[in-house]
Formats: C-alpha cells, structure tokens, sequence
C-alpha cells in the first residue's frame, strides 16, 4: 500500500483562524477580538511572539477548556478552508487592481474610502448584495441603509483605520457593516493539513480461482477457534476440542450447524426481556475468571443471537441484590475539581431518599 501527503495551499494569519474559532462562539466575541487585537504591537513578521500576544488577546473570552480548544483548532488549521471560502469569494467579485482591501457596496468596488460616499449616493438603485450564513456583521447596523463589504485581513494596519470609519458610519446608522477575510498577498509556501490527508491503496483486480470446497465459511457470530469458550447455545466447543481432538472435523460440522440455527433469531417475548441485563451478567460472572473477559466479549459483539439462550440462564438473588444496591451507590470525591457538581447532585440523591456512600 502506498501513501501520499497533501499539501495545502492555506497559509494565513493565526489571527484570521482565531476570530473564525471566536465567531462559532458567538459574534460579539468575534467582534471584541476585532478590537482588542488593535492593541497588539508586535510585527507579524515576529512570528512566535505575535502567535502568542494574538492568543492572549483571544483567551480573554473563553474558558480553560475553550482555549485548549482554540489552541488544538490553530495547530491543525481547522479554519483554513473557511478563510479560503472568504478568499474565493473575494476573488469572484474581483479585487480591484493594486488593492491590499477594497469595499463592495452593492456590486460597485473601490479600495480608497474617500470615494466610499459616491457608491452610497447611488446605492439604493442597485440591488444588496446576498449574505451568507458565515458572514461576519456588525451587531449595530440600520437594516434599511447600504450593505458595505469590506475585504480585508484583519491584523494590518490599513483594516484597522477602515475598520474604524466604518464603525462610525454603522453606529450613525448610514450603513450595514459587513467583514469578509482577504489577504491580498497570500504565503506560496504550502502548509500540511491535518485530516485531509489521502491514502493510495493498490490492489490486485485479476481473477483468482479458488476451490470452493475448502473456503470456510464466514459468519458475524463465528469466533475463532482457539477461543478457550466458544460456547453455542449452550456447548462449549473449545472445551469439547480439548476432550475429543480425534473428532476435530465432526464438531466443527455440529459447530456450524449450530450457528446457523442460532441465526434464525425468533422474537423473545416481553416477559423474558424483564431480566435480560442481570442474566447477561449472571452469565459473565459464572464463567471462570480467565474467560470472564472472553465471554463479555463475545456476547457484546453476538447479543442478539445470544440473546435466546440467556434468557435461559437463573440469576440468583444475591447477585440481583447486589447489582440493584450499587445501582444506588455515588462515590463522591471532595478533592474533585467538580466538586460542587457533585454535590448537587448528591442533593438531589437525598432529597429522594437514596442513600450515599
């Protein structure tokens, strides 16, 4: 079998990926990490002290567990075919020339701000632009003014002087501020993508002739024949093999005429399904301690052509005692770090009057 690795084209800014992980929490913080990020002085060319001044500011709205999770998303880019979505669909607009962003206002694009009032003027006589479901819009907005698009990679300094304007404009209520991702300059360099990795196998198409008489039968609830149980409604080959080794082939036949018996499941009646999980445990703990996990193993992965024969299995009453007692245990760990949970739950214990220990 042969492998080959896919390399990606996605190259972007850990910035970029942090706010597409803070949009799915919400987009006010996708927006408050939009202006924290502002403050940041760090070059991007600094390429490990801007990762961690971006991800200080990203951490400052999420918890311990959200984080490691910001930080598990970055390390395998999981945003980078989003960003790349952001990217073509800038591409289709197109970009004006020379530009590193532009705004759209609907369908008309200019890269300088100053001439953003003239698009506005003669803007209701074009159609708004369609929106999708990934778009990033600012909370504050007049749903009756423009729609203006603004393109551009956030962590530069040119986005955060539009950035602002905009703002103004969408909190006077003159606009309908949406941002997409642009990098006008992407990395050639090709990144390695976790998870859209693609296998080559090779296999053989020729026809094969086989005897047919010798290809032994498969079936799901076949266990392999060096299993120490191997129990079928209720003979235990791998003990009959031990006794009678001379007669190897006649019990493999009575094996397999078992098993395919055992798969004519017929319906149990309700009645016998009352007990069916204290019989199946019944039936794991009277097997010898060696197979204990071989017997579990074996009736988990055969349950329903199992099922039949341990219905058949007595299940005495100290084993039903025990079981229906430990149904009723909540071991409680006061050094826990979800010790309060606990104990809210160990509340609601008492109050229905089941005992703790």
């Amino acid at each position: 079998m042969g492998k080959c690795r896919r390399g990606g084209k996605l190259k972007f800014l850990e910035s970029v990926m942090e706010s597409e992980f803070l949009s799915e929490e919400g987009q006010e913080k996708f927006w408050n990490f939009v202006e924290a990020s502002q403050n940041i002085k760090t070059s991007e060319q600094d390429g490990s002290n801007y990762y961690h001044e971006m991800l200080k500011v990203a951490c400052q709205s999420l918890s311990p567990l959200q984080q490691n999770l910001l930080k598990f998303s970055l390390s395998l880019r999981s945003y980078s075919a989003t960003v790349q979505a952001f990217q073509q669909i800038a591409a289709d607009e197109p970009p004006p020339k020379g530009c590193t962003l532009f705004f759209a206002v609907h369908g008309e694009k200019t890269c300088e701000f100053d001439s953003l009032g003239n698009l506005l003027q003669a803007a209701s006589e074009r159609p708004k632009p369609f929106l999708f479901k990934g778009d990033h819009k600012y909370p504050v907005s007049n749903p009756e003014s423009p729609v203006v698009i603004l393109y551009a990679e956030i962590g530069s300094e040119e986005f955060y002087r539009n950035h602002k304007r905009l703002v103004s404009k969408a909190e006077a209520g003159e606009i309908t501020y949406v941002l997409r991702h642009y990098i006008a300059n992407p990395s050639k360099e090709k990144v390695y993508l976790s998870g859209y990795g693609v296998e080559l196998a090779i296999k053989s198409t020729e026809y094969k002739a086989k005897d047919d008489t010798q290809v032994k039968d498969v079936n799901a609830t076949v266990i392999d024949e060096n299993d120490p149980i191997d129990e079928v409604q209720g003979f235990l080959f791998g003990k009959l093999r031990q006794l009678y080794p001379d007669l190897t082939e006649e019990l493999k036949e009575l094996r397999k005429h078992l098993v395919e018996s055992t798969n004519e499941m017929a319906p149990l009646k309700v009645w016998q399904l009352q007990d069916l999980s204290f019989q199946t445990a019944a039936r794991i703990l009277t097997a010898p301690p060696v197979d204990a996990l071989m017997v579990m193993k074996d009736l988990s992965q055969n349950f329903p052509t199992k099922a039949r024969a341990i219905t058949k299995t007595v299940v005495s009453s100290e084993l039903r005692a025990e079981i229906e007692e430990n149904q009723k245990v909540l071991i409680v760990d006061p050094t826990h770090e979800t010790t309060a949970e606990l104990l809210n739950v160990a509340e609601m214990f008492f109050s229905n009057h089941i005992p703790l220990r």
